[in-house]
């Protein structure tokens, strides 16, 4: 663990009592403690994603909001990139993965690795979004996120905030307990623009390769790399090792 981590770490238990506040408390105080520069907020254009960053638009100065743009996102996440920019007159940023890395993973295993196994899908995961996020998420001190508990197995576990052990860094996952309603609701009463794939089925957007519309009844991420195992479907992004043990054993018990 390094001198930031460690710090990190050591303020996390100043403000994990704030788990009951609305989002806007949250980060007010946050700022208060870290200064608002070392504060971030990762958008995938989610539906809650969109909820955060209206709230932050209106409500939040002076916070950043970046994407991970993989160079794989469906054309319709990067028209919403645009209309969101336009509509609050904020900017995202756009992190992209090193090219060359890139480059190299497809010269190796073929531009359609993902589909061969999940070591190989995660090495996508890994070269497009894990090594831009590291480097991103290394100059602040604090990550928000649009995480919910609702959407799969995987996040039943994550807490309002919580120190993510993985990034060394505290995350901020105000709508952890909103329910899928909650969400819609939200965006229906402050006219929120959302992402159009909603529309025809999607319930989780991330790149056009690895997502797929889903049908009703089917859990909020089985569109997302719906070959695989839906226990264990995750880029990596969102894994916090103290989650997985609790996951894991509820799932021996």
């Amino acid at each position: 663990m390094n001198s930031r981590e460690k710090q990190n770490m050591e303020l996390f238990s100043y403000i994990e009592n704030l788990d009951n506040r609305k989002l806007e408390e949250i980060i007010l105080k946050l700022a208060q403690v870290f200064g608002s520069e070392k504060i971030v907020f990762a958008s995938s254009l989610s539906i809650e994603d969109q909820v955060i960053t209206d709230i932050i638009a209106k409500k939040i100065n002076n916070i950043k909001i970046f994407t991970l743009d993989t160079g794989m996102l469906p054309k319709e996440t990067i028209e919403l990139i645009d209309i969101t920019e336009k509509k609050y007159n904020i900017k995202i940023e756009r992190v992209m993965p090193d090219e060359t890395a890139v480059l190299e993973m497809i010269r190796i295993h073929g531009a359609n690795l993902y589909y061969e196994s999940v070591e190989k899908r995660k090495l996508c995961c890994h070269t497009r979004k894990i090594l831009p996020l590291l480097k991103r998420l290394a100059v602040v001190n604090v990550w928000i996120t649009g995480l919910r508990r609702e959407q799969s197995i995987t996040r039943e576990h994550a807490g309002k905030i919580e120190f993510d052990e993985k990034f060394g860094i505290i995350k901020v996952n105000p709508l952890m307990y909103w329910t899928t309603q909650d969400v819609w609701k939200y965006i229906g009463e402050n006219n929120v623009p959302y992402n159009v794939l909603y529309d025809r089925g999607y319930q989780s957007v991330g790149c056009a390769s690895c997502s797929r519309a889903v049908k009703p009844g089917e859990d909020l991420r089985s569109g997302r790399w719906w070959w695989e195992d839906p226990s264990r479907k995750e880029c990596g992004l969102h894994i916090n090792p103290k989650n997985e043990t609790k996951a894991r054993k509820n799932e021996s018990a």
